[in-house]
């Protein structure tokens, strides 16, 4: 079989997909397993010195810039995952000489085109792929930049391969099969224009190497550490999303300090479910970030969309401190030390992007947080009502199961006779199975009711992690009196008054009524903790026999002396019953700083 990237007895192709970390490696497996003598890449001449010197600064990312003479800028990223960053690297490794061959230009003119995922490397060989673009790649329009470039290059292989015997060309997939022609045929060239400058190198502002990378930062992050550590990248694209995913975990996790919550294996499992529906929706292989922040929010909420985006924003290797002359990117713009933005034209990316909207809810900054709490009123508090309906819609729910078990208590079994009353007793029934009888059950109507329920988040909650101690009375009839323990809520200003805290612990009445603050009041002398003087002011308060405690662990001593002491009974219930992701949403709360903060207060609270 002929070789279709033979372009001549010495000179061998190598086709890329500018930014493509898959492309990258096939061209540095292809560079690798040649014999080659000579390295010539689709860049200009003039970028050759500050090209390599960035290299040699790898894995530390910068550009190679050069200002044109209508006041844009060109630059060529120093990107470890670009294949002609790539396979100049392995060429300097190995001590190959290298060539920049493209025709130089005033005015750099790129081109934007629609890939395939080349993802599909991983299972395709690099002559397939390059293969099936062939019916869709456009010839250049006769006279365009495109064309001379094309034909440019096509005369310095032929005067390359008068020096060498074995030349690997790295260019474009878009001008391989023009540059074939154009050597084959011999094409009229036109000498190069006049140099604007000579290129500049400058380092890359760290939290904007997005727009500077072809990969996600973390990944070019994971692509240097396995480089270093001499470990396979083969399959780094996927698994590197992984890490991703698990950095993203930790980075919510530390922020919330929270003991519950819903980001288990099996959220992760729906949320990679959901991603790979959505990126064979949009006929990709490999998800992109906008895929994965979408994702991230309809399963983990806004706060783990924006862990998530910061995971993968994050490359280590950055010095957060840049080196003199550095330059701030954005959407085809950047920022120089002198503070004036400029165009900017990238040489190595030819793929046409859509740039798509994300509405997150950003925590604010620490300045904006401090500005907040000074401005806050001491005399105005009030509560965020949609938490109010999620709390007591949680509370209800917790006492109709109380109810349910109070009736299972006074339940009793007897021998199916002619009716199965509530049902069969399948325990009583098996444990006589010997005499062929079947038991059947009868659930008499509960005798009293649930008044108080304690919720306990943590079965001995710190006093210095929980240190504020607050009773809220009812606004309305179908709210209950509530006393809590819980963080300070100063300490996270999430809006302008608006504070966010967790819940240690929590006592709700209902139907309401007033009580003395219970963490003030004399009469509840016999506890200590926290838990135990929310335990104690409900059966004090009490005025059913029977008092509901929610709580990770089994009532302990202390808990059933202080139930004795009031003559009081404690129907536990798990909290392992509930999942983390409700026990979440019923833990985080706001506290404004008066009602007419409601009026705004949801443009600041972040759903979970």
């Amino acid at each position: 079989m002929k070789d279709i990237f033979a372009l001549s007895d010495r000179i061998q192709f190598l086709p890329a997909v500018h930014g493509s970390g898959n492309f990258s490696q096939a061209v540095r497996g292809k560079i690798l397993a040649s014999a080659c003598d000579c390295l010539a890449v689709c860049l200009p001449p003039e970028f050759q010195p500050t090209v390599e010197e960035g290299i040699e600064r790898l894995p530390r990312i910068a550009l190679s810039c050069i200002e044109e003479s209508d006041g844009k800028y060109c630059y060529v990223p120093i990107d470890p995952c670009q294949p002609v960053i790539m396979g100049l690297r392995i060429a300097m490794q190995e001590g190959i000489p290298r060539h920049f061959i493209d025709r130089t230009v005033a005015e750099f003119q790129p081109l934007r085109a629609f890939f395939p995922d080349t993802f599909a490397l991983r299972t395709l060989s690099l002559e397939k792929f390059c293969a099936s673009l062939l019916p869709g790649i456009p010839r250049p329009q006769p006279g365009s930049q495109q064309d001379m470039r094309v034909r440019w290059m096509a005369h310095r292989l032929h005067a390359l391969e008068l020096e060498y015997s074995r030349i690997v060309f790295i260019c474009s997939v878009l001008d391989w099969p023009w540059i074939k022609e154009a050597y084959g045929e011999r094409l009229e060239f036109s000498p190069p224009e006049p140099r604007a400058g000579y290129p500049s190198l400058y380092d890359v502002d760290k939290h904007t190497l997005f727009f500077a990378l072809s990969e996600f930062p973390y990944v070019t992050y994971l692509y240097e550490r396995n480089r270093a550590e001499l470990r396979s990248d083969r399959d780094l694209s996927i698994d590197g999303v992984k890490e991703i995913l698990l950095r993203a975990r930790e980075i919510f996790l530390s922020k919330r300090k929270a003991r519950y919550h819903n980001l288990t294996s099996q959220t992760f499992q729906i949320y990679l479910q959901y991603v790979r529906n959505l990126t064979l929706m949009e006929s990709r292989l490999a998800p992109d970030l906008y895929t994965l922040a979408m994702a991230a929010k309809q399963t983990g909420g806004d706060a783990f969309a924006i862990a998530l985006i910061e995971a993968a924003r994050d490359y280590p290797y950055q010095a957060d401190e840049l080196a003199s002359p550095a330059v701030s990117l954005g959407i085809e713009q950047a920022v120089f030390e002198e503070d004036n933005v400029a165009e900017m034209k990238n040489r190595l990316s030819e793929t046409r992007y859509e740039w798509r909207n994300l509405n997150l809810k950003m925590e604010p900054p620490s300045w904006r947080q401090t500005q907040w709490k000074y401005r806050w009123n001491p005399f105005g508090q009030c509560s965020w009502p949609p938490e109010d309906d999620r709390i007591e819609s949680f509370h209800t729910h917790v006492r109709e199961q109380s109810r349910l078990l109070l009736s299972n208590d006074l339940a009793r079994s007897e021998k199916f006779a002619a009716s199965v009353k509530d049902g069969i007793d399948m325990r009583e029934t098996l444990r006589n199975w010997h005499t062929g009888d079947i038991y059947v059950k009868e659930i008499p109507p509960s005798r009293g009711t649930v008044e108080i329920v304690v919720f306990l988040f943590e079965m001995e909650p710190g006093p210095r992690d929980y240190p504020w101690r607050q009773t809220w009375y009812a606004e309305h009839a179908e709210e209950s009196t509530l006393c809590f323990f819980a963080t300070d809520y100063m300490a996270n200003m999430v809006g302008p008054g608006i504070g966010q805290a967790t819940y240690g612990g929590c006592m709700m009445i209902f139907p309401p009524r007033p009580i003395p603050n219970i963490w003030e009041d004399p009469r509840l002398r016999h506890s200590e903790t926290l838990e135990e003087k929310l335990l104690e002011a409900a059966f004090f308060h009490s005025r059913e026999r029977h008092v509901t405690v929610v709580s990770p662990g089994l009532p302990i001593l202390s808990w059933r002396k202080l139930a004795r002491l009031y003559k009081k009974r404690i129907i536990h219930i798990p909290l392992k019953r509930f999942s983390n992701q409700t026990i979440e949403r019923v833990r985080l709360f706001h506290v404004l700083n008066g009602k007419d903060i409601r009026s705004y207060a949801s443009k600041f609270i972040r759903d979970m």
